[in-house]
Protein backbone atom coordinates (compact mmCIF):
# COMPACT_ATOMS: atom_id res chain seq x y z
CA UNK A 1 0.00 0.00 0.00
CA UNK A 2 1.17 3.50 -0.83
CA UNK A 3 1.32 5.61 2.33
CA UNK A 4 2.14 9.30 2.84
CA UNK A 5 5.27 10.64 4.46
CA UNK A 6 3.34 13.71 5.61
CA UNK A 7 -0.35 14.35 6.20
CA UNK A 8 -1.89 17.83 6.09
CA UNK A 9 -5.48 17.81 7.31
CA UNK A 10 -7.80 20.78 7.60
CA UNK A 11 -11.23 21.43 9.04
CA UNK A 12 -13.19 24.37 10.37
CA UNK A 13 -13.21 22.41 13.64
CA UNK A 14 -9.51 21.96 14.31
CA UNK A 15 -9.05 23.37 17.84
CA UNK A 16 -12.57 24.77 17.35
CA UNK A 17 -15.29 22.66 18.97
CA UNK A 18 -18.55 23.48 17.19
CA UNK A 19 -19.88 20.10 16.08
CA UNK A 20 -19.33 16.41 15.49
CA UNK A 21 -16.35 16.81 13.17
CA UNK A 22 -14.34 18.03 16.14
CA UNK A 23 -14.96 14.64 17.79
CA UNK A 24 -13.98 12.80 14.59
CA UNK A 25 -10.65 14.57 14.22
CA UNK A 26 -9.73 14.91 17.89
CA UNK A 27 -10.27 11.21 18.60
CA UNK A 28 -8.61 10.04 15.37
CA UNK A 29 -5.47 12.09 16.04
CA UNK A 30 -3.95 9.55 18.44
CA UNK A 31 -4.17 6.77 15.84
CA UNK A 32 -2.65 9.04 13.21
CA UNK A 33 0.25 9.98 15.46
CA UNK A 34 0.89 6.33 16.21
CA UNK A 35 0.88 5.49 12.50
CA UNK A 36 2.77 8.58 11.27
CA UNK A 37 4.61 9.97 14.35
CA UNK A 38 5.45 13.65 14.07
CA UNK A 39 4.33 13.78 10.44
CA UNK A 40 0.71 14.83 10.96
CA UNK A 41 -0.20 18.51 10.70
CA UNK A 42 -3.70 19.82 11.45
CA UNK A 43 -4.72 23.19 10.00
CA UNK A 44 -7.52 25.21 11.59
CA UNK A 45 -8.95 28.75 11.86
CA UNK A 46 -7.39 31.30 14.18
CA UNK A 47 -10.19 33.46 15.57
CA UNK A 48 -7.85 35.69 17.54
CA UNK A 49 -10.20 35.77 20.55
CA UNK A 50 -8.56 33.09 22.74
CA UNK A 51 -11.44 30.69 22.08
CA UNK A 52 -8.94 28.02 21.03
CA UNK A 53 -8.60 26.62 24.56
CA UNK A 54 -7.29 23.29 23.22
CA UNK A 55 -4.32 24.96 21.50
CA UNK A 56 -0.87 25.50 23.08
CA UNK A 57 1.41 27.70 21.00
CA UNK A 58 5.02 26.57 20.47
CA UNK A 59 6.77 28.92 18.07
CA UNK A 60 9.83 26.78 17.17
CA UNK A 61 8.01 23.49 16.74
CA UNK A 62 8.87 23.24 13.02
CA UNK A 63 12.58 24.15 12.84
CA UNK A 64 13.64 26.37 10.00
CA UNK A 65 10.18 27.05 8.63
CA UNK A 66 9.69 30.73 7.93
CA UNK A 67 6.21 30.96 9.39
CA UNK A 68 3.82 33.29 7.52
CA UNK A 69 2.69 36.30 9.54
CA UNK A 70 -0.90 35.04 9.62
CA UNK A 71 0.04 31.71 11.24
CA UNK A 72 0.49 30.32 14.77
CA UNK A 73 2.11 26.94 15.35
CA UNK A 74 1.53 24.77 18.39
CA UNK A 75 0.04 21.60 19.85
CA UNK A 76 -3.59 20.51 19.71
CA UNK A 77 -4.10 19.57 23.35
CA UNK A 78 -5.81 16.22 22.80
CA UNK A 79 -4.67 12.57 22.97
CA UNK A 80 -1.83 12.19 20.49
CA UNK A 81 -0.77 15.85 20.85
CA UNK A 82 -0.53 16.51 17.09
CA UNK A 83 0.96 19.65 15.61
CA UNK A 84 -1.70 22.29 14.95
CA UNK A 85 -1.32 25.27 12.65
CA UNK A 86 -3.89 28.02 13.14
CA UNK A 87 -4.20 30.68 10.48
CA UNK A 88 -6.01 33.90 9.67
CA UNK A 89 -7.38 34.98 6.31
CA UNK A 90 -8.43 38.65 6.59
CA UNK A 91 -5.60 39.66 4.27
CA UNK A 92 -7.43 37.91 1.41
CA UNK A 93 -10.64 39.96 1.57
CA UNK A 94 -9.39 42.52 -1.00
CA UNK A 95 -8.70 39.61 -3.39
CA UNK A 96 -12.05 37.89 -2.93
CA UNK A 97 -13.41 38.57 -6.43
CA UNK A 98 -10.08 37.66 -8.01
CA UNK A 99 -10.01 34.33 -6.11
CA UNK A 100 -13.61 33.53 -7.06
CA UNK A 101 -12.85 34.27 -10.73
CA UNK A 102 -9.84 31.96 -10.53
CA UNK A 103 -11.93 29.18 -8.94
CA UNK A 104 -14.57 29.53 -11.67
CA UNK A 105 -12.11 29.52 -14.55
CA UNK A 106 -10.03 26.61 -13.25
CA UNK A 107 -12.49 24.46 -11.29
CA UNK A 108 -15.99 25.57 -12.30
CA UNK A 109 -16.96 26.79 -8.82
CA UNK A 110 -20.03 29.04 -8.99
CA UNK A 111 -19.30 31.65 -6.33
CA UNK A 112 -21.44 34.37 -7.95
CA UNK A 113 -24.39 33.52 -5.69
CA UNK A 114 -22.31 33.59 -2.51
CA UNK A 115 -23.69 34.98 0.75
CA UNK A 116 -23.25 34.60 4.51
CA UNK A 117 -20.54 32.25 5.72
CA UNK A 118 -19.49 31.20 2.21
CA UNK A 119 -17.01 34.05 1.78
CA UNK A 120 -15.27 33.49 5.09
CA UNK A 121 -15.07 29.73 4.58
CA UNK A 122 -13.66 29.89 1.07
CA UNK A 123 -11.08 32.53 1.92
CA UNK A 124 -10.03 30.40 4.87
CA UNK A 125 -9.68 27.39 2.57
CA UNK A 126 -7.59 29.38 0.08
CA UNK A 127 -5.35 30.75 2.85
CA UNK A 128 -5.01 27.21 4.15
CA UNK A 129 -3.75 26.10 0.74
CA UNK A 130 -1.17 28.89 0.75
CA UNK A 131 0.18 27.86 4.15
CA UNK A 132 0.16 24.18 3.18
CA UNK A 133 2.20 24.97 0.08
CA UNK A 134 4.71 26.92 2.17
CA UNK A 135 5.13 24.04 4.63
CA UNK A 136 5.23 21.49 1.79
CA UNK A 137 8.09 23.38 0.11
CA UNK A 138 9.97 23.65 3.41
CA UNK A 139 9.67 19.94 4.20
CA UNK A 140 10.53 18.96 0.64
CA UNK A 141 13.67 21.08 0.68
CA UNK A 142 14.89 19.37 3.84
CA UNK A 143 13.95 15.81 2.80
CA UNK A 144 16.61 13.61 1.20
CA UNK A 145 14.09 11.59 -0.78
CA UNK A 146 10.95 12.52 -2.68
CA UNK A 147 8.41 12.75 0.14
CA UNK A 148 4.76 11.83 -0.45
CA UNK A 149 2.15 14.29 0.83
CA UNK A 150 -1.53 13.68 1.54
CA UNK A 151 -3.74 16.76 1.86
CA UNK A 152 -7.10 16.02 3.47
CA UNK A 153 -9.94 18.58 3.52
CA UNK A 154 -13.16 18.09 5.50
CA UNK A 155 -16.51 19.56 4.37
CA UNK A 156 -17.29 22.25 1.81
CA UNK A 157 -15.83 24.97 4.08
CA UNK A 158 -12.32 23.75 3.24
CA UNK A 159 -12.90 22.95 -0.44
CA UNK A 160 -10.74 25.82 -1.66
CA UNK A 161 -7.67 24.21 -0.07
CA UNK A 162 -8.22 21.29 -2.47
CA UNK A 163 -8.40 23.63 -5.45
CA UNK A 164 -5.31 25.57 -4.37
CA UNK A 165 -3.16 22.49 -3.82
CA UNK A 166 -4.27 20.91 -7.12
CA UNK A 167 -3.26 24.09 -8.94
CA UNK A 168 -0.03 25.07 -7.17
CA UNK A 169 1.21 21.86 -5.53
CA UNK A 170 0.11 19.11 -7.94
CA UNK A 171 2.45 16.42 -6.55
CA UNK A 172 0.41 16.33 -3.31
CA UNK A 173 -2.38 13.74 -3.17
CA UNK A 174 -5.71 15.30 -2.18
CA UNK A 175 -8.59 13.80 -0.22
CA UNK A 176 -11.98 15.37 0.35
CA UNK A 177 -14.50 14.13 2.92
CA UNK A 178 -18.08 15.31 3.04
CA UNK A 179 -19.56 14.45 6.42
CA UNK A 180 -23.01 15.48 5.19
CA UNK A 181 -23.93 16.92 1.81
CA UNK A 182 -25.01 20.54 2.00
CA UNK A 183 -28.06 19.80 -0.16
CA UNK A 184 -29.14 16.72 1.78
CA UNK A 185 -28.94 18.62 5.05
CA UNK A 186 -30.82 21.56 3.53
CA UNK A 187 -33.60 19.39 2.07
CA UNK A 188 -34.12 17.78 5.48
CA UNK A 189 -33.83 21.08 7.35
CA UNK A 190 -36.46 22.70 5.12
CA UNK A 191 -38.99 19.98 6.02
CA UNK A 192 -38.94 18.41 2.56
CA UNK A 193 -39.33 14.61 2.48
CA UNK A 194 -35.76 13.54 1.79
CA UNK A 195 -36.35 9.78 1.81
CA UNK A 196 -39.75 9.21 0.20
CA UNK A 197 -38.67 11.08 -2.96
CA UNK A 198 -34.92 10.52 -2.69
CA UNK A 199 -34.38 9.33 -6.27
CA UNK A 200 -36.37 12.25 -7.64
CA UNK A 201 -34.00 14.89 -6.26
CA UNK A 202 -31.27 16.41 -8.41
CA UNK A 203 -28.54 18.25 -6.52
CA UNK A 204 -28.00 21.17 -8.91
CA UNK A 205 -31.74 21.80 -9.23
CA UNK A 206 -32.26 21.71 -5.46
CA UNK A 207 -29.31 24.05 -4.96
CA UNK A 208 -31.12 26.66 -7.08
CA UNK A 209 -34.40 26.11 -5.23
CA UNK A 210 -32.86 26.26 -1.75
CA UNK A 211 -30.46 29.15 -2.48
CA UNK A 212 -27.44 26.89 -1.95
CA UNK A 213 -25.74 27.26 -5.33
CA UNK A 214 -22.29 28.34 -4.18
CA UNK A 215 -21.89 25.94 -1.25
CA UNK A 216 -23.16 23.03 -3.31
CA UNK A 217 -20.87 23.98 -6.20
CA UNK A 218 -17.76 24.17 -3.99
CA UNK A 219 -18.60 20.83 -2.42
CA UNK A 220 -19.39 19.10 -5.71
CA UNK A 221 -16.28 20.35 -7.52
CA UNK A 222 -14.07 19.37 -4.57
CA UNK A 223 -15.57 15.87 -4.75
CA UNK A 224 -14.70 15.66 -8.46
CA UNK A 225 -11.22 17.19 -8.29
CA UNK A 226 -9.96 15.41 -5.16
CA UNK A 227 -7.84 12.34 -5.78
CA UNK A 228 -9.93 10.45 -3.25
CA UNK A 229 -13.51 11.34 -2.30
CA UNK A 230 -14.85 9.86 0.93
CA UNK A 231 -17.80 10.03 3.27
CA UNK A 232 -18.57 8.55 6.67
CA UNK A 233 -21.40 6.05 6.09
CA UNK A 234 -23.20 4.02 3.47
CA UNK A 235 -26.25 6.27 3.98
CA UNK A 236 -24.30 9.37 2.95
CA UNK A 237 -22.48 7.52 0.17
CA UNK A 238 -25.87 6.94 -1.44
CA UNK A 239 -26.63 10.63 -0.96
CA UNK A 240 -23.36 11.68 -2.63
CA UNK A 241 -24.09 9.58 -5.69
CA UNK A 242 -27.58 11.06 -6.00
CA UNK A 243 -27.04 14.72 -5.08
CA UNK A 244 -23.41 15.31 -6.07
CA UNK A 245 -23.41 12.98 -9.09
CA UNK A 246 -20.16 11.56 -7.73
CA UNK A 247 -19.90 8.15 -6.04
CA UNK A 248 -17.40 8.07 -3.18
CA UNK A 249 -14.13 6.20 -3.62
CA UNK A 250 -14.35 4.70 -0.14
CA UNK A 251 -16.46 4.98 3.02
CA UNK A 252 -14.42 5.97 6.09
CA UNK A 253 -16.64 5.38 9.15
CA UNK A 254 -16.09 7.38 12.31
CA UNK A 255 -14.42 5.67 15.24
CA UNK A 256 -13.69 6.64 18.82
CA UNK A 257 -10.52 6.81 20.92
CA UNK A 258 -10.87 4.96 24.26
CA UNK A 259 -8.30 7.25 25.87
CA UNK A 260 -11.10 9.78 26.42
CA UNK A 261 -12.91 7.39 28.80
CA UNK A 262 -11.75 7.05 32.44
CA UNK A 263 -10.97 3.56 33.66
CA UNK A 264 -11.45 1.58 36.85
CA UNK A 265 -11.84 3.63 40.01
CA UNK A 266 -11.45 6.87 38.05
CA UNK A 267 -14.48 5.90 35.95
CA UNK A 268 -16.67 5.27 39.00
CA UNK A 269 -15.45 8.44 40.72
CA UNK A 270 -16.16 10.56 37.64
CA UNK A 271 -19.62 9.01 37.23
CA UNK A 272 -20.48 9.62 40.89
CA UNK A 273 -19.34 13.23 40.67
CA UNK A 274 -21.32 13.75 37.46
CA UNK A 275 -24.52 12.41 39.03
CA UNK A 276 -24.03 14.62 42.07
CA UNK A 277 -23.64 17.69 39.87
CA UNK A 278 -26.64 16.77 37.73
CA UNK A 279 -28.71 16.20 40.86
CA UNK A 280 -27.72 19.54 42.40
CA UNK A 281 -28.57 21.40 39.21
CA UNK A 282 -31.89 19.59 38.79
CA UNK A 283 -32.91 20.31 42.40
CA UNK A 284 -31.96 23.97 42.02
CA UNK A 285 -33.94 24.36 38.80
CA UNK A 286 -36.93 22.27 39.87
CA UNK A 287 -37.09 23.79 43.33
CA UNK A 288 -37.25 20.49 45.21
CA UNK A 289 -35.50 17.23 45.98
CA UNK A 290 -35.04 14.72 43.17
CA UNK A 291 -36.34 11.31 44.31
CA UNK A 292 -33.80 8.54 44.78
CA UNK A 293 -33.60 6.01 41.96
CA UNK A 294 -34.56 8.68 39.41
CA UNK A 295 -33.51 8.06 35.83
CA UNK A 296 -31.22 10.58 34.13
CA UNK A 297 -31.33 10.82 30.34
CA UNK A 298 -30.23 13.41 27.80
CA UNK A 299 -30.09 14.58 24.23
CA UNK A 300 -27.21 16.72 22.95
CA UNK A 301 -25.93 18.21 19.72
CA UNK A 302 -26.48 21.16 17.40
CA UNK A 303 -29.70 23.16 17.38
CA UNK A 304 -31.23 21.44 14.36
CA UNK A 305 -34.79 20.95 15.51
CA UNK A 306 -35.84 18.28 13.04
CA UNK A 307 -32.55 16.87 11.73
CA UNK A 308 -31.25 16.04 15.20
CA UNK A 309 -34.63 14.80 16.39
CA UNK A 310 -35.03 17.41 19.13
CA UNK A 311 -38.72 17.76 18.32
CA UNK A 312 -39.26 14.00 18.50
CA UNK A 313 -37.35 13.77 21.79
CA UNK A 314 -39.41 16.47 23.52
CA UNK A 315 -42.70 15.00 22.37
CA UNK A 316 -41.54 11.56 23.47
CA UNK A 317 -40.98 12.96 26.97
CA UNK A 318 -44.64 14.02 27.07
CA UNK A 319 -45.66 10.50 26.03
CA UNK A 320 -43.30 9.02 28.62
CA UNK A 321 -45.01 11.06 31.32
CA UNK A 322 -48.35 9.56 30.26
CA UNK A 323 -46.94 6.03 30.29
CA UNK A 324 -45.52 6.39 33.80
CA UNK A 325 -48.81 7.84 35.06
CA UNK A 326 -51.13 5.26 33.52
CA UNK A 327 -49.05 2.10 33.86
CA UNK A 328 -47.86 2.65 37.44
CA UNK A 329 -45.21 -0.05 37.25
CA UNK A 330 -42.23 -0.76 39.47
CA UNK A 331 -40.38 2.48 38.67
CA UNK A 332 -40.57 4.71 41.75
CA UNK A 333 -38.34 7.61 40.78
CA UNK A 334 -38.69 10.48 38.31
CA UNK A 335 -37.20 10.90 34.86
CA UNK A 336 -34.94 13.93 34.56
CA UNK A 337 -34.23 14.68 30.90
CA UNK A 338 -31.42 17.11 30.10
CA UNK A 339 -31.47 18.92 26.75
CA UNK A 340 -27.79 19.85 26.28
CA UNK A 341 -28.06 21.99 23.17
CA UNK A 342 -26.33 25.38 22.85
CA UNK A 343 -28.62 28.38 22.46
CA UNK A 344 -31.80 26.32 22.91
CA UNK A 345 -33.00 28.11 26.03
CA UNK A 346 -36.47 27.27 27.50
CA UNK A 347 -38.25 27.20 30.82
CA UNK A 348 -38.32 23.89 32.46
CA UNK A 349 -40.93 21.58 30.96
CA UNK A 350 -42.85 19.08 33.12
CA UNK A 351 -44.91 16.08 32.06
CA UNK A 352 -46.00 14.44 35.30
CA UNK A 353 -43.01 12.62 36.73
CA UNK A 354 -40.90 13.60 33.73
CA UNK A 355 -39.00 16.89 33.95
CA UNK A 356 -37.13 18.35 30.98
CA UNK A 357 -34.26 20.68 31.88
CA UNK A 358 -32.50 22.79 29.24
CA UNK A 359 -28.73 23.35 29.40
CA UNK A 360 -28.16 25.94 26.62
CA UNK A 361 -24.36 26.07 26.65
CA UNK A 362 -21.36 24.54 24.95
CA UNK A 363 -20.12 22.15 27.60
CA UNK A 364 -16.39 22.73 27.23
CA UNK A 365 -15.57 23.32 30.89
CA UNK A 366 -16.22 27.05 30.69
CA UNK A 367 -20.01 27.12 30.93
CA UNK A 368 -21.59 29.13 33.79
CA UNK A 369 -23.51 26.14 35.21
CA UNK A 370 -21.40 22.97 35.46
CA UNK A 371 -17.87 24.05 34.58
CA UNK A 372 -17.43 20.55 33.19
CA UNK A 373 -17.03 19.12 29.72
CA UNK A 374 -19.83 17.24 27.99
CA UNK A 375 -17.98 13.95 28.52
CA UNK A 376 -17.70 14.70 32.25
CA UNK A 377 -21.49 14.88 32.43
CA UNK A 378 -22.39 12.23 29.85
CA UNK A 379 -20.78 9.59 32.07
CA UNK A 380 -23.43 10.26 34.72
CA UNK A 381 -26.41 9.47 32.49
CA UNK A 382 -28.49 6.28 32.62
CA UNK A 383 -29.63 6.41 28.99
CA UNK A 384 -29.46 8.82 26.05
CA UNK A 385 -31.66 9.39 23.02
CA UNK A 386 -30.69 10.83 19.63
CA UNK A 387 -33.68 10.21 17.32
CA UNK A 388 -32.13 11.85 14.28
CA UNK A 389 -33.99 12.39 11.02
CA UNK A 390 -30.82 13.39 9.13
CA UNK A 391 -27.55 12.02 10.53
CA UNK A 392 -24.76 10.86 8.19
CA UNK A 393 -22.99 9.11 11.07
CA UNK A 394 -24.08 10.12 14.56
CA UNK A 395 -21.23 10.69 16.95
CA UNK A 396 -23.34 11.37 20.02
CA UNK A 397 -24.75 7.82 20.37
CA UNK A 398 -21.26 6.37 19.78
CA UNK A 399 -19.84 8.64 22.48
CA UNK A 400 -22.66 7.52 24.73
CA UNK A 401 -21.92 3.80 24.58
CA UNK A 402 -18.18 4.53 24.84
CA UNK A 403 -18.99 5.99 28.27
CA UNK A 404 -21.06 2.86 29.12
CA UNK A 405 -24.42 4.60 28.62
CA UNK A 406 -27.07 2.72 26.58
CA UNK A 407 -28.54 4.85 23.83
CA UNK A 408 -31.43 5.23 21.42
CA UNK A 409 -30.89 6.23 17.79
CA UNK A 410 -32.60 5.67 14.45
CA UNK A 411 -32.14 3.73 11.25
CA UNK A 412 -31.51 7.04 9.45
CA UNK A 413 -28.20 7.52 11.30
CA UNK A 414 -25.08 5.91 9.86
CA UNK A 415 -24.09 4.76 13.32
CA UNK A 416 -27.55 3.29 13.86
CA UNK A 417 -27.20 1.19 10.72
CA UNK A 418 -23.72 0.05 11.82
CA UNK A 419 -24.90 -0.83 15.34
CA UNK A 420 -27.81 -2.83 13.94
CA UNK A 421 -25.33 -5.07 12.12
CA UNK A 422 -22.85 -5.35 14.96
CA UNK A 423 -25.10 -6.05 17.94
CA UNK A 424 -25.52 -9.71 18.86
CA UNK A 425 -28.72 -11.59 18.12
CA UNK A 426 -31.29 -10.66 20.80
CA UNK A 427 -30.90 -12.81 23.89
CA UNK A 428 -32.50 -12.91 27.33
CA UNK A 429 -30.71 -9.65 28.11
CA UNK A 430 -32.73 -7.90 25.41
CA UNK A 431 -36.01 -9.67 26.06
CA UNK A 432 -37.65 -6.44 27.16
CA UNK A 433 -36.97 -4.79 23.83
CA UNK A 434 -34.08 -2.61 25.00
CA UNK A 435 -30.56 -3.12 23.67
CA UNK A 436 -27.25 -1.30 24.25
CA UNK A 437 -28.16 0.63 21.09
CA UNK A 438 -31.90 0.69 20.47
CA UNK A 439 -32.35 1.46 16.76
CA UNK A 440 -35.80 2.82 15.92
CA UNK A 441 -36.98 2.55 12.31
CA UNK A 442 -37.65 6.05 11.04
CA UNK A 443 -38.93 7.39 7.71
CA UNK A 444 -40.71 10.46 6.41
CA UNK A 445 -44.12 9.50 7.70
CA UNK A 446 -43.81 7.72 11.06
CA UNK A 447 -42.75 10.50 13.43
CA UNK A 448 -45.50 9.78 15.97
CA UNK A 449 -44.52 6.12 16.05
CA UNK A 450 -40.89 7.14 16.63
CA UNK A 451 -41.92 9.34 19.55
CA UNK A 452 -43.90 6.49 21.12
CA UNK A 453 -41.06 3.99 20.66
CA UNK A 454 -38.58 6.35 22.34
CA UNK A 455 -40.94 6.74 25.29
CA UNK A 456 -41.52 2.99 25.47
CA UNK A 457 -37.79 2.17 25.37
CA UNK A 458 -36.98 4.63 28.17
CA UNK A 459 -39.96 3.41 30.21
CA UNK A 460 -38.81 -0.19 29.95
CA UNK A 461 -35.27 0.78 30.83
CA UNK A 462 -36.54 2.67 33.88
CA UNK A 463 -38.40 -0.47 34.99
CA UNK A 464 -35.27 -2.62 34.82
CA UNK A 465 -33.72 -3.69 38.14
CA UNK A 466 -30.26 -2.30 38.76
CA UNK A 467 -28.40 -5.55 37.88
CA UNK A 468 -30.03 -5.61 34.44
CA UNK A 469 -29.22 -1.93 33.88
CA UNK A 470 -25.60 -2.68 34.74
CA UNK A 471 -25.57 -5.58 32.27
CA UNK A 472 -26.76 -3.25 29.54
CA UNK A 473 -24.07 -0.74 30.49
CA UNK A 474 -21.42 -3.44 30.10
CA UNK A 475 -22.90 -4.50 26.78
CA UNK A 476 -22.80 -0.86 25.59
CA UNK A 477 -19.11 -0.61 26.43
CA UNK A 478 -18.40 -3.92 24.67
CA UNK A 479 -20.09 -2.69 21.50
CA UNK A 480 -18.20 0.61 21.67
CA UNK A 481 -14.88 -1.24 21.61
CA UNK A 482 -15.78 -2.54 18.15
CA UNK A 483 -15.90 1.06 16.90
CA UNK A 484 -12.47 2.12 18.14
CA UNK A 485 -10.14 3.82 15.69
CA UNK A 486 -7.74 0.87 15.84
CA UNK A 487 -10.36 -1.04 13.86
CA UNK A 488 -11.58 1.81 11.65
CA UNK A 489 -8.30 3.51 10.76
CA UNK A 490 -7.62 0.90 8.08
CA UNK A 491 -10.15 2.71 5.88
CA UNK A 492 -7.99 5.84 6.00
CA UNK A 493 -4.92 3.87 4.99
CA UNK A 494 -6.89 2.68 1.97
CA UNK A 495 -8.01 6.24 1.23
CA UNK A 496 -4.42 7.53 1.33
CA UNK A 497 -3.40 4.72 -1.02
CA UNK A 498 -6.17 5.60 -3.48
CA UNK A 499 -5.19 9.28 -3.45
CA UNK A 500 -1.45 8.70 -3.76
CA UNK A 501 -1.88 6.21 -6.59
CA UNK A 502 -4.00 8.67 -8.54
CA UNK A 503 -1.68 11.60 -7.84
CA UNK A 504 1.29 9.53 -9.06
CA UNK A 505 -0.29 9.38 -12.51
CA UNK A 506 -0.17 13.15 -12.91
Amino acid sequence: MLQPDYIFETSWEVCNRVGGIYAVLSTRAASMQKEYPGRVFFFGPDWGDHSDIWFREKKNLIPGWKTPASVRVGIWDIPGQPIAILLRWEHLWPRKDEIYTWAWQNFGVRSHAAYGDYDESCLYGYACGQVMQSLHDHLTAHDKHHAAFAVHANEWQTAFSIFYMRAFCPDAATLFTTHATSIGRSIAGNNKPLYDYFHGYHGDQMAEELNMVSKHSAEKQAAFYADCFTTVSDITARECAQLLDKPVDIVTPNGFEPGFVPRGRAFEATRTEARQQLTRYAEEVLGGKVPENSLYCCIAGRQEWKNKGIDAFLLSMERLGDKIYHRRGGFKGDVIAFVMIPYLDKPVMRFGRVSVIFVPYYLDGNDPVFHRSYYDLLIGMDVTAFPSYYEPWGYTPLESIAFHVPTITTSLAGFGAWADKMQPIPSDLYAEGVRPVTVIRRNDSNTRQVEDEIAEAIFRFAEFPLPLRNELRKAAATLAHKAEWRYFFKYYRQAYHIALRKAAKR
